[in-house]
C-alpha cells in the first residue's frame, strides 16, 4: 500500500486529490509543520529535503508534486488522469505542472518562506510586498495562455487540475482577488463539485 506524507495547507493537497481520483488504497501520515515535524529525524529519514509531500511506494520514496502526480497517473492508467498514450500531450501536462512548481509556488513562498533566500528583514519585507504582483502575473499568464477550459487541458480532466486548484487556493492569502481570473475561478467551483476533491479537502482539514 502507498503511504502518503502530507501536511495541512500545503501543496500536498494536489497529490491527495489525485490519489482519491485514482481510487487506490493509501495510508495517510500527517506531518505537523506547525511543530516543525518536517525537520524531525523521523521524517528526514523519509524525505531528507524536509518538505511535504512524500509518497512511499513499493519501489521507494518519491518527492516533488509533479513527480508524484505523474507517478499516480502512470501507475493507475484506468483512472485516465493523463494522456499517457500521447507523448506530446503528456509533455504539455508536465510543462504546466512544472510551471506551477518552479514559478507559481516559488512566487507564493516569498510571502511566508522568504528566509529560504534572505536573512535581512528589509529584504524579507520587500519579498512579501512583491507577492501580490508576482502571483497576479503568474495567474494572468495561466488565464490567458495556459488554461484551455473547462479543465486545464481542455475537455478532459487531468493531473493538472488538482495542482491548479491547490495553487489557486493561495490567491486570497497572497493579496490577489481570484475573481479577476474568471476561468480559473470557475475551475475552482468545478473542482469542488467532484466527489474525490471533496473527500481530499475534508481529509486534509481533519486533524487525524
Amino acid at each position: 500500500m502507498l503511504k502518503f506524507f502530507t501536511a495541512a495547507n500545503t501543496c500536498s493537497l494536489a497529490t491527495h486529490i489525485a490519489l482519491e481520483e485514482a481510487g487506490v488504497p493509501y495510508e495517510i501520515a500527517r506531518v505537523n509543520t506547525a511543530a516543525n515535524a518536517q525537520r524531525s529525524p523521523e521524517y528526514l529519514a523519509v524525505n531528507p529535503k524536509g518538505r511535504v509531500p512524500a509518497l512511499v511506494t513499493p519501489q521507494g520514496v518519491l518527492t516533488e508534486t509533479p513527480a508524484l502526480l505523474a507517478y499516480i497517473a502512470q501507475s493507475f492508467p484506468a483512472a485516465r488522469l493523463a494522456p499517457l498514450e500521447d507523448p506530446f500531450a503528456f509533455a504539455r501536462v508536465q510543462s504546466f505542472n512544472s510551471y506551477l512548481c518552479s514559478t507559481v509556488h516559488v512566487a507564493h513562498a516569498h510571502r511566508h518562506r522568504g528566509f529560504r533566500w534572505a536573512d535581512d528583514e528589509a529584504a524579507l519585507e520587500s519579498m512579501r510586498r512583491k507577492v501580490p504582483q508576482t502571483m497576479t502575473e503568474c495567474f494572468t499568464l495561466i488565464e490567458r495562455d495556459m488554461f484551455a477550459g473547462p479543465w486545464v487541458m481542455g475537455d478532459t480532466y487531468s493531473i493538472c487540475d488538482p495542482y491548479l486548484f491547490t495553487a489557486s487556493g493561495w490567491l486570497e492569502a497572497d493579496g490577489v482577488d481570484p475573481s479577476q481570473f474568471p476561468k480559473v475561478f470557475a475551475h475552482r467551483a468545478g473542482m469542488m463539485a467532484r466527489p474525490a476533491v471533496g473527500r481530499a479537502v475534508a481529509q486534509a482539514a481533519s486533524p487525524a
